[in-house]
């Protein structure tokens, strides 16, 4: 299927990328050593600690954000020294078009995708974990969590909830009420001084419950010291914060997402929007090949640089865009699909663009 300048256009792809992503991840780890080391000194992180729980767990994170960086380098540069030497006129001359000649850069493009999306699905999220961790203990930084106190949830179809505070290293929340409804009537009530999350029984452990349930005479009441029980929430539909997407897998995050739409509560489209941008991040580097190869396909005044410069400028772009989208989406007032896809998709047709008016 691939002849020898296939191979060879794989293989410069490939130590290129695998180059330019060592220097970007050194590069990264020493100016945020440099930033965060007073830190590190302050709440008594060890050299081990440092290195082996906080940097080796944030390499898999690295890879993933610097791959379509690296990958558009490797392009620019491969495609522009092709160029440069008037390999790509002479294959041209032989018949080879330059959709034929973009085959086998997509074809790594589509295997660096595949990379990382299965990276960032299965293996990003738990050494996601493990940095977040790290950064709570030893990193001073303002808490993400997105609900702290007054926290309402829907725990069934007819039993809403109330918690006064909710201690996430804890499991504990404090000062729950419970109001159950049969139909419009208000038939039960429960007020709790705490419930604490046991992950032995995988239960609520209930601390000083009175309940009372209503009736056409008025109310029967009645109070506990102790009870465990089940409800269809668990700690982590609670203690929510900003960050919890980055560390579960695919399967889980569906999972989390159902459950933050059957307890009712709100702020669900930021969850969403981080889903689907880990779902269309791989696409990203089959965008940035196809402009890549279109605009260092064509010899230009300035050599190298201007292909750099151009890069430079679109990765930018694309960054930016991104970004800019991204509040639009947890807002709700784009859908957070769309929201995901949009910079790709725009960049996409940006690229064909460029490929469809390249000299061919």
């Amino acid at each position: 299927m691939f002849n020898k300048i296939d191979r060879y256009i794989i293989f410069r792809l490939f130590s290129i990328t695998m180059f330019v992503m060592m220097i970007l991840i050194f590069v990264f780890i020493i100016i945020d050593f440099s930033e965060k080391s007073d830190d590190f000194t302050d709440r008594g992180a060890t050299f081990y600690e440092i290195w082996f729980d906080y940097y080796l767990h944030y390499i898999p994170e690295m890879i993933r954000l610097v791959s379509p960086v690296a990958v558009f380098v490797a392009c620019l540069l491969l495609t522009g020294q092709l160029a440069e030497r008037l390999e790509i006129i002479a294959l041209k001359a032989a018949g080879i078009s330059l959709y034929r000649l973009l085959l086998p850069f997509m074809f790594f493009a589509v295997a660096a995708a595949g990379i990382v999306h299965y990276l960032d699905g299965y293996v990003v999220p738990n050494s996601n974990a493990e940095r977040v961790s790290f950064e709570r203990e030893y990193i001073q930084k303002r808490s993400d969590r997105i609900d702290r106190n007054r926290i309402y949830r829907q725990e069934s179809a007819n039993r809403y909830m109330h918690i006064n505070y909710f201690h996430p290293h804890e499991n504990t929340a404090y000062r729950v009420q419970f109001f159950t409804f049969e139909g419009k009537r208000l038939r039960e009530t429960m007020e709790l001084s705490r419930m604490q999350w046991s992950e032995e029984k995988e239960l609520w452990d209930l601390r000083n419950g009175d309940v009372r349930t209503f009736n056409e005479n008025g109310f029967e009441q009645s109070k506990f010291d102790q009870r465990d029980t089940t409800f269809n929430l668990l700690p982590r539909d609670l203690a929510r914060t900003s960050s919890d997407v980055y560390q579960l897998t695919y399967p889980e995050i569906r999972g989390y997402l159902a459950s933050i739409k059957r307890s009712g509560a709100g702020g669900i489209y930021m969850p969403m929007v981080q889903y689907y941008g880990k779902l269309t991040y791989p696409l990203s580097i089959l965008v940035v090949t196809l402009i890549g190869v279109a605009i260092a396909s064509v010899r230009r005044k300035g050599g190298r640089g201007i292909h750099i410069a151009a890069g430079l400028a679109i990765s930018f772009l694309y960054l930016a865009f991104m970004k800019m989208i991204e509040p639009f989406g947890y807002s709700g007032t784009i859908e957070p699909l769309h929201a995901a896809a949009l910079p790709h998709m725009f960049f996409l047709a940006v690229g064909l663009f460029l490929l469809i008016t390249a000299k061919k």
